[in-house]
């Protein structure tokens, strides 16, 4: 057994578990090396590696329970009930000028899909400004806060890989004019990945190779970093959860507050129409057991996709774009005990792992928790639907679907339209336009003697 002072009992657990293969090149190391590799190996959960690779490697077939599509809260217009929806923001107005809510982004995320070399909330996609995700995402909450009267805490999940090009992002912009101390940053965690024989695997000489937990890894994030603690002393009861690539977010809605509250909600959603049966989205069911889940599109059969009710529109016609709402307590409670947590999802993969004999790629195991599986867990649940003009313009490609162009458009649409609601007359001279959320959020914000100049690129603010 080898040994090094002050990692006596995390060695012991490596050769209990029969790991120690990660040492057959110990000798080779030097002592910082040596700290690293034992660093990363006192983190491992053993128990949670033992139980992943049983269920990855078994072949019993998961029994899947059975389901249909899941009720939601109509629009007005579309079937919602206007008094219903007026009553929800009153009482989601009321939560939110107490100091009850706070922001919560996803932001582990890379560019590199995008052809940027950099964290994707830092990517520039306004129309007219090249404004980053995060300067929209921080000027929409200022903008709010100086609306409602209210400090709205700004907390962000980067990932080991981008978390200190973040930070730099919001300091070298003075944090986008708020107050840093209502801004707090956290990584993502991390797990190993194992090979098929259920081994750990090194990336390098002196670390283990691991993977980021998934979306549903965020509220596991909350509760390791402190982040929750800090809710908690801040007296935060409701967090509202995005994900970093959707400019159009109405990141505070008071009506899905309020309905979250009337419902005595743990977890709430919103949900969109899909523009077609596959949509790579998440599909809202209620299952057999009458509790409400969302099913992802690629567990979905083609043929249930598909299916239509008699008059033609989709049976799973529910699709969750990643909006939440969870009750901080919930979340607290999912990180306090074993036997109340999100499931870990494997997916079998092509890894490079690293031997003494150099690196090469390897069949491997990789794990991750999907955030949507809290739904089926709480208590009770509220789903709510939007607009996709309104609410959904995810820049996740170059090119095609969801592109930066795509979203581009999408969001000058969304301000033509505000401008149209508030009678302010667009000259046909306008190409392109874009409305700072220091203006407005939403087309209420919007004075109605705005005057807008025959020009071919406007920006208001």
């Amino acid at each position: 057994m080898i040994v090094f002072p002050g990692y006596e009992e995390s060695i012991q657990r490596v050769y209990e578990n029969k790991q120690d293969q990660v040492f057959a090149h110990w000798q080779q190391l030097d002592d910082t090396q040596r700290k690293k590799l034992l660093t990363d190996l006192t983190a491992v959960n053993f128990e949670q590696c033992a139980a992943q690779f049983s269920e990855a490697s078994s072949n019993t077939a998961v029994e899947v329970q059975g389901f249909g599509p899941a009720d939601f809260i109509r629009r007005p217009g579309r079937g919602g009930d206007a008094a219903a929806f007026k009553q929800a923001r009153d009482t989601g107005l009321a939560h939110l000028r107490a100091g009850k809510l706070c922001a919560f982004v996803v932001a582990g995320g890379q560019g590199s899909r995008l052809g940027y070399d950099g964290p994707k909330g830092a990517f520039q996609i306004s129309p007219v400004r090249n404004k980053s995700l995060f300067q929209i995402h921080t000027e929409k909450l200022l903008k709010y806060s100086r609306k409602y009267g209210v400090e709205l805490p700004f907390f962000i999940m980067t990932s080991q890989a981008n978390h200190e090009a973040t930070v730099e992002h919001f300091k070298q912009h003075a944090w986008f004019g708020m107050n840093p101390d209502n801004i707090r940053f956290f990584p993502q965690n991390m797990i190993p990945s194992l090979d098929t024989a259920g081994k750990l695997v090194l990336d390098g000489p002196d670390s283990l190779f691991r993977n980021p937990d998934g979306h549903g890894g965020s509220l596991t994030a909350l509760q390791s970093s402190g982040a929750l603690a800090e809710m908690k002393k801040r007296g935060i009861e409701t967090i509202s959860y995005f994900q970093v690539d959707n400019p159009t977010v109405a990141i505070i809605d008071p009506e899905f507050i309020g309905f979250h509250l009337q419902g005595a909600a743990e977890v709430s959603t919103k949900v969109l129409t899909k523009a077609f049966a596959e949509e790579k989205v998440g599909n809202l069911v209620r299952f057999d057991d009458g509790r409400t889940g969302v099913v992802e599109y690629s567990d979905l059969s083609p043929e249930l996709a598909c299916s239509t009710n008699s008059d033609g529109s989709l049976r799973f016609q529910a699709g969750s774009i990643g909006i939440h709402l969870f009750q901080r307590d919930f979340v607290e409670r999912l990180g306090g005990s074993s036997q109340f947590a999100l499931p870990f999802h494997v997916a079998r993969k092509k890894i490079k792992a690293w031997t003494p004999e150099g690196t090469s790629e390897i069949d491997a195991f990789k794990f991750e928790k999907f955030v949507f599986d809290a739904l089926p867990l709480a208590s009770a649940t509220v789903s709510l639907e939007v607009l996709r003009e309104d609410e959904f313009a995810p820049v996740k490609n170059r090119d095609g679907l969801d592109s930066i162009e795509n979203s581009r458009q999408l969001m000058m649409d969304q301000h033509r339209r505000w401008l149209n609601e508030r009678g302010i007359e667009i000259p046909p001279t306008v190409r392109t336009i874009e409305i700072s959320p220091l203006l407005a959020v939403e087309a209420a914000d919007l004075p109605a003697e705005l005057r807008i100049p025959a020009e071919a690129n406007i920006y208001l603010d």
